[in-house]
């Protein structure tokens, strides 16, 4: 297994991206334009996979998911499956808690033009290991999208042709955890209605399911 580390919330291990958040923070000083920290229960069972955090989201905010388009219905879904404490959440300190889920994302950093490079992937993919393999891991793992997918596979150096991105994939993986596929709850997706609120919350339930099926639990 590829070596994991805690994040570091100083990481300028990536050049460009560390020079497009210095430069964001000069055009935005009041922004967290820093690599964002994971958010939720550290000890859940679910953990949320996104992609990397939006310009006017979570790097002004310093919350996964907040404050952007995607954050709307990710943290409605969650709400209506349990998950937390209300359905929205615009600012770090709107109270919102989360129960037995974590958020994460693939890349910590802001990327230009919301797009991480494949090098800027696989340098952030040790904080996502650790987000998987720290005990408590978690057991079901939902990935937002095909980059969030891959990633995943990559933290567990599996084949990509073994597990298929698809929307509404479970796997199975080899380390007892389950991967739940979605598409991401992207501005474009859901506007386009590629991802419906109803396609959302049935894969949220389908998580949901797996971490109360004994058979799913690691030993």
């Amino acid at each position: 297994m590829r070596a994991a580390a805690p994040f570091n919330p100083a990481c300028r291990r990536c050049d460009r991206l560390a020079v497009f958040l210095d430069e964001v923070s000069r055009a935005h000083p009041d922004y967290f334009a820093a690599p964002i920290p994971s958010f939720g229960d550290p000890t859940a069972s679910l953990l949320v996979v996104g992609l990397a955090p939006g310009l006017h989201g979570a790097n002004r905010t310093g919350r996964p998911f907040t404050g952007d388009h995607a954050g709307l219905l990710l943290y409605a879904s969650l709400f209506e499956a349990g998950f937390s404490n209300q359905p929205n959440g615009a600012d770090s300190e709107d109270g919102l808690t989360l129960q037995n889920c974590r958020i994460t994302n693939a890349v910590r950093c802001l990327p230009p033009a919301n797009k991480p490079l494949p090098d800027e992937v696989r340098c952030c993919n040790a904080y996502l290991l650790y987000e998987l393999i720290n005990q408590p891991a978690p057991r079901v793992v939902l990935a937002l999208g095909q980059i969030a997918h891959q990633a995943v596979l990559h933290a567990f150096q599996l084949r990509l042709k073994d597990y298929p991105f698809s929307h509404g994939a479970k796997y199975a993986l080899p380390s007892g955890q389950h991967l739940v596929d979605s598409y991401h709850c992207s501005r474009y997706n859901t506007q386009t209605r590629r991802l419906t609120p109803e396609m959302f919350a049935r894969v949220i339930r389908e998580a949901s399911a797996l971490l109360t099926d004994v058979a799913a639990f690691m030993p």
